[in-house]
C-alpha cells in the first residue's frame, strides 16, 4: 500500500545549499535529496556546474517529501522570503504517493 505525501520541489543556487538545509531540517522533516541541475529560465542559461570552477555558476534541486502540506508550505514559505529576492529560484509541490521508504513509511512499509 502506497503511503501519500507531498513532494516539494525547491530549485536554487548552489550558493544557497547549505542555508536551504537547514531550513529544511529544522522544519522536522525525515530527509531530502539534492542533485545538481541546470537549465533555463527568468535569469538565463544555467550549467549543471561542469566542468565549472565556481559554485556561483550552477543550481541545485532539492526533492523533499512530507507527510503533510503544510510542513511543505512552511519551508517554502521560509526559502522564498529569505532567499528569492536577490537569488533565481522556483519551488513547486507535487502529490506523491511513497511506496518504499523506511524511514518515511516506518519499520513495516507503506
Amino acid at each position: 500500500m502506497a503511503k501519500r505525501a507531498n513532494k516539494l520541489v525547491i530549485v536554487t543556487e548552489k550558493v544557497l545549499l547549505k542555508k536551504v538545509a537547514k531550513i529544511i531540517d529544522e522544519a522536522g522533516a525525515t530527509g531530502y535529496t539534492v542533485v545538481d541541475t541546470g537549465g533555463k529560465g527568468s535569469r538565463n542559461v544555467r550549467s549543471t556546474g561542469k566542468p565549472n570552477t565556481a559554485d556561483t555558476d550552477s543550481n541545485v534541486k532539492f526533492e523533499v517529501l512530507t507527510e503533510n502540506r503544510e510542513m511543505a508550505e512552511k519551508i517554502a514559505d521560509q526559502v522564498a522570503i529569505k532567499f528569492f529576492t536577490d537569488y533565481a529560484g522556483i519551488i513547486y509541490i507535487c502529490e506523491a504517493e511513497v511506496l518504499y521508504g523506511r524511514t518515511f513509511c516506518g519499520p513495516d512499509g507503506c
